[in-house]
């Protein structure tokens, strides 16, 4: 099962506040257990939403919002993308996370749909062939 790790962001990470040298050796550490344990897909750090946008839809109207926005406790500083086995293993690797904040604050952890959690379908059939693409394209 493959899960999404959220690091929401903070008033530091959306001032661009850089961690300290302390937490990035912290966070390689734990990396590095994800990667020997065979867990780790993915992960980064996001760029402050200064950096960044959002695409408003209403019907068929799209409108572009440039960055900051106001809402820091809703937006995601960072993440990983891990492969285990239940959320009860997933829950197990993150409590094992250096806490990546100066203060309080959570990490979230989100199941990914499988296309084999959909029924049988036309549009199933093209998701599976894109992701082939994709695939081969990783190569």
């Amino acid at each position: 099962m493959r899960f999404m790790v959220i690091v929401k962001a903070t008033k530091e990470s959306e001032a661009s506040k850089m961690p300290s040298e302390d937490m990035l050796g912290a966070m390689a550490r734990f990396n590095e257990e994800l990667v020997k344990a065979g867990v780790m897909v993915d992960g980064a750090g996001l760029q402050s939403s200064q950096k960044g946008a959002r695409i408003q839809f209403s019907g068929n109207t799209r409108t572009v919002v440039r960055g900051p926005f106001p809402e820091v406790g809703q937006l995601i500083a960072g993440y990983w993308i891990i492969n285990v086995k239940s959320l009860d293993e997933a829950i197990d690797w993150m409590k094992r996370c250096p806490n990546p904040y100066e203060g309080d604050g959570h990490i979230e952890i989100r199941q990914f749909f499988e296309i084999e959690d959909f029924g049988a379908s036309a549009a199933v059939d093209h998701h599976k062939a894109v992701g082939e693409e994709l695939a081969k394209q990783k190569k």
